[in-house]
């Protein structure tokens, strides 16, 4: 993956000069002053880590297999948010890990964790590196006698383990990336049907260790809800989860490991359901004349169906950008009303059946068919927003996400909310923003919210974004919306988590991170802060 951004480099391509004048026009977005750093320019901080640390871990994972040069590390440092970029391409990275750590087995990992233990050096589980919520920087060091950390890179657990047709689950070792899964599974004739926008980087383990979203939920239902089985590594021992799909033998500690982005241990296989590939796939549009609308039909299709396999509906700000289609953005500036785009997949029996009730609910809801174009170009599209971030920043702008959940009463409130904090932070620092919103994740009881927001960058991009994020983050809570619906916690949601976990459900979590990781090496500082 680009160091200095995301993912190929090949792939990268400058904003239009039409859209760099719109920028400058609507949100006085001005060049940039000094172009980020060339990679060979950036030199981390020397490693603090122990010369008897360095030994250990070598003799744990074999000496190939344990870097320590500046690129390495760089690569390594945090992950891929906004404030991530800008800071590592200004070329502040004291927060490298010491060193990187390439285990290539189960008991390999067991035995740098005991390693970690032993010398007092935290262990950071990376996957693919795209956390965009702080979930890769590590705080807190110097408690416990630990002052340096290690990324334990998994890329080397990169197999298909099994797959077992009679029951469709398959393991998966958690270093493999996503598109390299479904292509094994492809030549097998099944599908995750697990397609986020980080589909292109991210990996199986950081699926299930950030409670990962794709944006095919309607039809195939999220990671975790994927997840049949785990095996954990922890500094105390191994914990192997899931002898069937369902159990009512007491609580279920695979949901302690789902979403716990490694602060209790690291997943090193997963074993999840899969599906036949469809026959064949259809895409659509739709438009209605307003984000309360739409919601509402969404809400019908999600409560009573027919449910679609893709449903997503984006506002106003976000269908006049054309922001559904990210390779055409700023071409869509005459569209009114909101898109909503929907995919069917089945046999091309099933697909013409679910269409005709879909159309019925849609219609009799004042919807207006746009026909398949809206939907193909959505599809072509949907994994390049990522790319079109990094020419924002290259011009001068600022782009940034943040996505939250709520039941259906709620939606408006929390809309309306997180809107309004985003614009008034923002306008106060001096960068007006355009705030964008659309819901790509339905249920029957209620629905995810994604807010994209683009602003000039100013004299300090990231302490204006720090104001507004803080600023949203308040809003969620306080009209009843969960902290995130598929980004995980990491640093950046941390506190605003305990909030909403309450100061017994935080207890409830150090004592199983004091059973699991007794000295606390795991990511620490993510999800919660130790114990004062």
């Amino acid at each position: 993956m680009l160091w200095s951004g995301w993912g190929d480099p090949a792939r990268a391509t400058p904003l239009p000069e039409p859209v760099v004048g719109l920028l400058r026009d609507l949100l006085g977005v001005k060049p940039v002053e000094a172009p980020p750093l060339a990679l060979d320019e950036i030199v981390p901080p020397e490693s603090r880590l122990p010369g008897a640390a360095r030994d250990a871990l070598a003799a744990a994972v074999g000496a190939e297999h344990m870097r320590t040069d500046a690129e390495t590390r760089v690569r390594h440092t945090r992950g891929k948010s906004t404030p991530d970029l800008l800071r590592i391409r200004a070329g502040q990275v004291d927060d490298a890990p010491d060193a990187v750590v390439l285990p290539g087995s189960h008991d390999e990992v067991l035995a740098v964790l005991a390693a970690c233990e032993e010398h007092r050096v935290a262990v950071v589980p990376f996957g693919g590196g795209t956390s965009v919520v702080g979930g890769l920087a590590p705080t807190g060091l110097g408690e416990h006698g630990v002052t340096s950390f290690v990324a334990l890179d998994l890329r080397r657990l990169d197999g298909l383990v099994e797959l077992d047709e009679v029951s469709r689950t398959a393991v998966f070792q958690p270093g493999l990336r996503a598109p390299r899964a479904e292509e094994m599974l492809r030549e097998r004739g099944y599908t995750l049907g697990h397609f986020p926008q980080s589909f292109e980087w991210a990996t199986i383990g950081g699926f299930a260790a950030a409670r990962s979203s794709g944006q095919a939920s309607a039809g195939y239902g999220r990671f975790d809800e994927m997840v049949v089985g785990l095996t954990v590594a922890t500094p105390a021992g191994t914990l192997d989860l899931g002898r069937a799909p369902k159990s009512a033998a007491g609580p279920d500690l695979r949901q302690l490991v789902l979403g716990s982005e490694g602060a209790f241990g690291v997943i090193t296989s997963v074993r999840v359901r899969i599906r036949p590939v469809p026959d064949a796939q259809a895409y659509e549009g739709w438009r209605f004349s307003d984000f309360e609308t739409g919601s509402t039909a969404l809400r019908a299709l999600a409560q009573d169906g027919p449910l679609p396999t893709v449903l997503r509906l984006s506002d106003e700000t976000e269908t006049m950008v054309g922001l559904a289609d990210p390779s055409g953005v700023g071409g869509g500036l005459s569209a009114s009303g909101c898109l909503v785009v929907l995919g069917l997949e089945g046999t091309p029996d099933e697909i013409a059946a679910r269409r005709e009730k879909i159309h019925g609910v849609l219609t009799g809801l004042g919807g207006e068919p746009l026909g398949a174009e809206p939907g193909d170009k959505w599809k072509h599209g949907r994994f390049n927003a990522p790319y079109m971030r990094d020419a924002l920043l290259d011009v001068g702008a600022f782009a940034e996400t943040l996505e939250t959940a709520a039941f259906w009463a709620d939606i408006p409130a929390l809309y309306a909310g997180v809107k309004g904090a985003l614009n008034e932070t923002l306008a106060a620092s001096g960068t007006p923003p355009l705030v964008m919103c659309h819901i790509s994740h339905v249920y029957a009881s209620g629905a995810s919210l994604y807010f994209t927001v683009v602003s000039a960058q100013g004299p300090d991009a990231v302490a204006h974004w720090e104001k507004a994020k803080h600023a949203a983050n308040d809003a969620i809570l306080a009209a009843g919306g969960t902290i995130s619906h598929h980004h995980g916690v990491g640093t950046d949601h941390r506190d605003w988590y305990a909030r909403e976990t309450g100061p017994l459900g935080v207890a409830v979590l150090r004592a199983v991170k004091g059973a699991l990781d007794p000295s606390g090496i795991l990511n620490p500082g993510i999800l919660f802060q130790a114990e004062e």
